[in-house]
């Protein structure tokens, strides 16, 4: 992590205690008003401008139909003249980590995506949502199923929409397979095997956020939530049980966070999964057996698309672009008053997957949910 990657964030740690009484309250009724125009376009804030929104969703959101880039929220001085440049993006509709709450006050900004690191997800969600903006928050949700809760409460009481940025459920093949798993179309599923991990690059700093504990860091808390998630759609069951271990044969690189976790959960109708993670190898993979056949999914969450078969043939769906399609449904479901594809209950189940993991490879023993 870079020092001014470091710096603000310790930064934005310390201005929760300052925001305005009374703007959520205002903010709220402000956005009743603002949906009401039924804008043609929604304006998307990004919050962080670290890869996934420098490289991903900013690109992305010149795609979309139904939403715009319309403002930023850096700590970074030198990057706000980039991307007002690059982007059309009114100097009004730039903020820092200082100022974030005045965005209450923004008409063209409708909803904020966070795309922070993950211990910042939860405060930077609540004050966008006491700011009166519905809100996308990146994957994982947070570091605890109470801070989960504490955003979506955040939300409801600000009568504000809240996403978790989990893109593939906007995916074709992905839908047909959580289709599969709750019509049972290849039989009873029995056993799910799903890795979701990458190699640590080696022009990636050792001290980036990723590889500290209490940023939220690890591979469960970054590809890991991918393995559950495949795991959950593909059976449409929530797990009754879950043991976890972890390997870690780099102490010296990986001194905070594992470098491998695998994971076994067990599900209402007897199905298992065994999952794996790893910031040590390179696997994107979802197989899922069942009474009556097969299926095989590589890769299953990757950005350029994804690739199946089963014992029926090939899967065959068209692509689309995960991000993009993801924000456009989004911001057509805040238009229409719909409810949210990827609700924050949905990243709350994950989370508290993965807290009952962590309570395993601590304990060393299976723990129920």
């Amino acid at each position: 992590m870079n020092s001014s990657r470091r710096s603000f964030i310790k930064r934005s740690a310390l201005v929760t205690g300052g925001m305005t009484a009374g703007v959520g309250l205002m903010a709220a009724q402000s956005n009743l008003f603002r949906i009401k125009r039924q804008k043609e376009k929604l304006g998307i804030a990004l919050v962080g401008l670290g890869y996934y929104a420098t490289d991903v969703l900013a690109p992305r959101l010149q795609k979309t139909e139904h939403c715009y880039l319309a403002g930023i929220v850096t700590g970074t001085l030198e990057k706000e003249k980039i991307w007002m440049d690059k982007y059309n993006i009114p100097k009004k509709n730039v903020y820092n980590y200082d100022n974030y709450d005045e965005i209450a006050d923004n008409d063209d900004i409708d909803i904020i995506y966070v795309v922070l690191p993950n211990s910042m997800h939860a405060e930077y969600t609540i004050r966008a949502a006491k700011a009166g903006k519905h809100v996308i928050c990146e994957k994982p949700m947070a570091l605890s199923t109470d801070e989960c809760q504490a955003m979506i409460d955040a939300c409801n009481e600000n009568n504000v929409s809240l996403s978790i940025g989990y893109r593939m459920q906007f995916e074709p093949t992905t839908q047909e397979i959580m289709k599969w798993g709750k019509e049972k179309a290849f039989g009873d599923i029995k056993y799910v095997h799903a890795s979701a991990a990458f190699t640590w690059p080696s022009h990636m700093p050792h001290d980036h956020w990723k590889l500290v504990r209490s940023y939220g860091g690890g591979p469960l808390m970054d590809m890991g939530v991918y393995s559950i998630q495949g795991a959950r759609y593909s059976t449409q069951e929530e797990p009754i049980s879950v043991s976890g271990q972890i390997f870690q044969p780099d102490t010296k690189f990986y001194q905070e966070v594992p470098e491998t976790v695998t994971m076994q959960l067990e599900f209402p109708s007897g199905a298992v999964a065994n999952l794996t993670t790893s910031f040590g190898m390179s696997t994107n993979q979802l197989y899922v057996v069942c009474t009556d056949g097969w299926f095989l999914i590589d890769p299953f969450s990757s950005y350029g698309g994804i690739k199946g078969t089963s014992s029926n043939g090939d899967i065959l769906f068209p692509k689309v672009d995960q991000q993009a399609t993801q924000m456009d449904e989004t911001a057509i479901c805040i238009k229409e008053g719909k409810p949210m594809r990827v609700p924050g209950e949905e990243g709350l189940a994950d989370i508290k997957i993965v807290e009952a993991i962590e309570e395993s490879i601590k304990t060393g023993k299976p723990v129920k949910i």
